[in-house]
């Protein structure tokens, strides 16, 4: 195996710490500054304390906010997880032509930026004269993360032998059967690590949400109207909980898919 150079070896290890600095570096301030003040272009070190987090779970905007987005998440997760199980047992066990399309029209939303995904569902809704609320929101969440969860449970499909199928018709199973207790068990992970991802990206959209949503706002959306306003503590603590319970759940994720 060829060694690099010391210097080589040096050079890489810098640049890899500069980008993790970039990448991480602003959350681990907005950590910081929600236990101590900063005041005067100067860190308070005397000022440690919990007031920002108390503060949080004062304000019920944000309470609101985060509430609607977990809302939108599990619904808009739940509901891709089923169609886009469906979608792909189809495609696997079908041989029409039509299945090419069929995958096109579960990727493009995924494919097409954000803010055409979300044009297209605004100018459907006004031509069919749907309100927007959290239900056009779980809508748009739901076609844009449908992809993620056809694309993990097909390949994980792809994987499993079509002899144990079929050996369960044989053995006298009907369809409902067969997928319960032989198809299910192996998709499991391929489910879980769809749903974590999904919500993942069901959390963070904005453009999508942006154009769709009604008078209740997600955390997003929240956040996007605070940047005109400026940021106040109790922003900097969320952050700080949300990136705990996000390391927490990748963890967890992490130790379930893992297991022999």
């Amino acid at each position: 195996m060829m060694r690099l150079a010391l210097p080589i070896q040096a050079a890489l290890w810098i640049v890899a710490a500069f980008v993790l600095l970039l990448l991480y570096g602003p959350l681990f301030l907005a950590i910081f500054f929600s236990f101590f003040a900063f005041r005067s272009n100067r860190v308070q070190w005397d000022s440690f304390s919990f007031t920002a987090y108390a503060r949080l779970m004062d304000n019920q905007r944000i309470i609101d906010a985060l509430t609607n987005t977990f809302v939108v998440g599990v619904i808009a997760v739940a509901l891709a997880l089923v169609i886009g199980t469906l979608l792909a047992l189809y495609h696997h066990a079908g041989r029409g032509r039509g299945r090419d399309l069929l995958q096109v029209v579960i990727y493009l939303p995924f494919l097409v930026p954000p803010i055409v995904t979300g044009l297209s569902l605004l100018i459907f809704f006004r031509q069919i004269d749907f309100e927007r609320s959290l239900v056009t929101v779980v809508i748009g969440h739901t076609v844009f993360v449908l992809a993620v969860v056809y694309r993990n449970v097909l390949a994980r499909l792809q994987t499993v032998s079509r002899t144990l199928v079929e050996a369960s018709l044989d053995l006298g199973a009907n369809r409902w059967q067969t997928f319960r207790y032989v198809l299910l068990p192996q998709l499991m992970t391929a489910l879980l690590a769809a749903g974590i991802l999904a919500f993942a990206l069901s959390f963070d959209e904005t453009l999508i949400t942006l154009l769709v949503t009604g008078t209740k706002s997600t955390l997003p959306m929240w956040l996007w109207s605070m940047m005109r306003l400026g940021f106040t503590p109790d922003v900097n603590a969320l952050v700080a909980l949300v990136l705990a319970g996000t390391t927490l759940l990748c963890l967890l994720a992490t130790r379930y898919l893992t297991k022999p």
